[in-house]
């Protein structure tokens, strides 16, 4: 079976260099892009991709606006979306999903809970 690939969005390149050592270390393939112009580009493209993980707050474009146009591609629909945000307030969760994230984790990661997300898709 092959690997699950995985994008990673984060304005934060230690945030992208601490996930895809956790997540390579398990066994999942990663991509990753800076911003979320950068990922809608690359989801627009045939780049096989299980399940993106998204910073809700980078600069210029955010996960909540994101969130809608990657759902909006006509090969991603069914992708799960990760949200990702430092924000563990309460009422941040149902934001992200009412954005149309599959799911949410806060920062710091849980790696367990985050495994246990993506052994579902």
């Amino acid at each position: 079976m092959n690997p699950k690939k995985i994008l990673i969005v984060d304005d934060d390149a230690r945030n992208i260099f601490a996930l895809k050592a956790t997540l390579k270390a398990k066994g999942f393939e990663c991509l990753s892009c800076p911003g979320a112009p950068e990922a809608l580009n690359l989801l627009g493209t045939d780049e096989p991709v299980d399940a993106v993980l998204i910073d809700m707050m980078m600069p210029e474009m955010d996960g909540y606006e994101a969130i809608p146009l990657i759902k909006n591609l006509k090969n991603r629909k069914s992708v799960p979306i990760i949200a990702v945000t430092a924000q563990a307030m309460v009422g941040d969760r149902e934001k992200c999903l009412r954005a149309g994230a599959d799911d949410y984790i806060s920062k710091p990661i849980d790696v367990e809970k985050l495994l246990k997300l993506l052994s579902d898709i």
